[in-house]
């Protein structure tokens, strides 16, 4: 059992690098604290590794990717819309994550379980199942999600001190955007050069969006000096 701990970690750690899931998570820690997105992503572990061992080692069963696809998809397009819409909800002068959104568990939970099915990740979990002690491979399997995303989350805190609060809630939705029409054309229709020029075009208008709304922001006139009282000349002026 520790060998298949130790070893389920190892490869789904190393999976996890640069793959889709510690992208998301790093966006849902733009907009969230790290505890609620750590807590959200260690549940959908729970239960995506959970059904991995059940197909590796009890069924045997294979997924069906494009309907999974197809749900994924329409799941991220509508959390693109609900971040977009909390963020112009927002005052100015408020902090955006003060508050944690209602249901933000569970969007986050949902959105790691539809992305991960039929995921990479998945599959080596179900293969390692087929050959090592289960129990070994859910705990370890887990770990190594929660570790190597924990990861992502420490990014996005590094990222939210650095960056504004307002370009960060708009990232976030637009990189839920991305995942959508790339999880709809690719894994949903089988059109990967489509998902490439949708989604490369979609990120180039955003960006493009961005630039222009930065330049716009700097053009703005700031408050002027000559507009600022002069207490000390009016106490100079008056003998007061």
């Amino acid at each position: 059992m520790l060998t298949a701990i130790l070893v389920s970690l190892a490869v789904v750690f190393v999976a996890e690098l640069g793959d889709k899931s510690q992208l998301i998570t790093m966006t849902y820690s733009l907009r969230h604290r790290w505890w609620v997105v750590l807590s959200g992503v260690a549940i959908a572990a729970t239960l995506v590794h959970g059904l991995s061992v059940a197909i590796g080692h009890f069924l045997g069963l294979t997924l069906p990717e494009r309907p999974i696809a197809f749900a994924a998809s329409i799941a991220f397009l509508l959390f693109a819309v609900w971040t977009w819409r909390e963020g112009h909800r927002e005052d100015d002068d408020e902090e955006v994550r003060v508050a944690e959104p209602r249901f933000v568990v569970f969007a986050i939970v949902s959105s790691f379980v539809l992305a991960e099915l039929g995921d990479k990740t998945m599959l080596a979990t179900v293969a390692l199942a087929s050959d090592h002690n289960w129990a070994g491979v859910w705990i370890g399997a887990t770990i190594g999600m929660v570790v190597a995303d924990g990861v992502a989350i420490a990014a996005g805190m590094l990222l939210h001190k650095r960056l504004p609060e307002r370009f960060l809630h708009a990232s976030a939705s637009v990189l839920f955007l991305l995942f959508g029409l790339f999880l709809f054309f690719d894994g949903g229709l089988g059109l990967r050069w489509v998902a490439v020029a949708v989604t490369a075009t979609t990120a180039a208008a955003a960006a493009a969006a961005a630039v222009v709304a930065w330049r716009r922001s700097r053009r703005r006139p700031g408050p002027s000096a000559d507009h600022e009282p002069a207490p000390n000349a009016a106490r100079h002026a008056t003998g007061y």
